[in-house]
């Protein structure tokens, strides 16, 4: 049968939702998840050729008719269900804060999803139970959390566990373990309505929408970077940028977070190359590393531009982009900007160069370049951070 497995029976207690499918000149509407994902399921089936409509499996590939690019599967499909329901969320979340306007960019990106690469991978102990639907997925790691038990924790306290690989968590309440799960399986609750964006909670959601606050509104100033924001939590999240707390014990490198830290550590100071490939001797450090080492063992390239008259190709979704900004877009513009005199370059490393030479700046020792952030108005300028290190700990290695 084509129908999606169907989901554990909690529900997660939303309903009413209005599901919109934007396949081609559909005009369906649905308001429950499970309607949604076995409507389009129909889709995908009379999609296929033939003699594969009875075999929905999730390693199929498709062309995906809601997104210009070829070769994508059922999960990326389903991506997009999952995507539609939490744009509804964001846009009643938005209907009940009147203090929040709407977002003002290209509503034109509002269905680019991620780049799905393999199956959603449930980690809890005992189960690695595999989904190819991503709602199905989140509310199967949900009904994890409701059969977690509690275990004491002293005298008259008791805590429950986090069971999923190698995490050692506990929270007082159930509620709080859900949420912790979200940084495991990467959950995010709600979608901007007009550009696509997601995120972790609505707090972010509503960050993303003052962000855009015109400038004249943006009373908090950075002292670092003159940066501008509309309240003064995002300016104090702002400034956690411009401090490197922690210091690399092997070199002179100092890094804004503990995970920073670790990943400079084992990229810079460890041989070890856990990733390796099946079909060569190629190993690396990491999976993204990996799964880019593996479109060189395929024959067709699984990205094609979408114009018409254009036949270039490209093995990941970032030179596409890439392409499409600078032949289509005509993006040859110089974008990198310096902040002391406003000339412009084409290329971060040609800014480096005036920046050296003409305003004598140096990195600092264990930094092995610039590095450069996007501002609002578009170019890339050199992001400064203050270098103010602590002493490492063990536990943070």
């Amino acid at each position: 049968s084509a129908a999606p497995v169907m989901p554990p029976a909690k529900a997660g207690g939303k309903e009413a939702l209005v599901l919109q499918c934007e396949w081609e000149v559909c005009t369906y509407v649905a308001s429950k998840m499970e309607e949604f994902c076995e409507h389009v399921a129909q889709h995908l089936q009379q999609h296929l050729p033939g003699e594969h409509r009875d075999e929905m499996g999730p390693l199929e590939e498709y062309t995906c008719l809601r997104h210009s690019f070829a070769f994508l599967c059922v999960r990326h499909v389903y991506f997009h269900c999952y995507h539609t329901k939490l744009k509804q969320w964001g846009l009643r979340a938005l209907q009940s804060q009147s203090d929040v306007s709407h977002c003002q960019l290209d509503f034109q990106s509002r269905n680019i999803i991620p780049e799905i690469q393999e199956n959603f991978l449930c980690l809890w102990e005992y189960c690695e139970r595999s989904f190819d639907n991503p709602e199905w997925f989140y509310r199967h790691v949900e009904d994890h959390s409701f059969c977690s038990e509690y275990k004491a924790a002293g005298k008259e306290n008791h805590v429950v566990l986090c069971g999923w690989k190698d995490c050692d968590c506990t929270f007082k309440g159930r509620c709080k373990l859900r949420e912790h799960l979200r940084s495991h399986t990467q959950e995010k609750v709600v979608a901007c309505p007009t550009c696509g964006g997601m995120f972790a909670n609505n707090t972010k959601f509503f960050d993303h929408i003052r962000r855009q606050t015109a400038l004249d509104q943006q009373r908090f100033q950075c002292s670092h970077c003159s940066k501008r924001f509309a309240t003064e939590r995002l300016l104090r999240d702002h400034m956690r940028n411009h401090v490197n707390h922690y210091k690399c014990p092997l070199c002179d490198m100092t890094c804004p977070l503990p995970s920073s830290l670790r990943n400079h550590i084992r990229f810079r100071h460890s041989e070890e190359r856990p990733f390796k490939c099946d079909y060569c001797d190629y190993s690396c450090k990491n999976l993204i590393d990996l799964r880019k080492h593996l479109d060189t063992h395929s024959k067709e390239p699984p990205y094609r531009c979408e114009f018409e008259a254009c036949s270039f190709t490209a093995r990941s979704l970032c030179s596409i982009k890439l392409h499409y900004r600078k032949v289509h877009e005509g993006d040859s513009e110089p974008r990198y900007k310096c902040h002391v005199c406003d000339k412009c370059f084409t290329r971060g490393n040609n800014l480096t160069v005036h920046l050296r030479k003409k305003h004598q700046f140096k990195w600092p020792s264990g930094h092995p370049r610039f590095r450069y952030k996007e501002h609002e108005d578009g170019y890339m300028r050199l992001q400064l951070v203050r270098y103010e290190s602590v002493e490492l700990t063990e536990q943070l290695l």
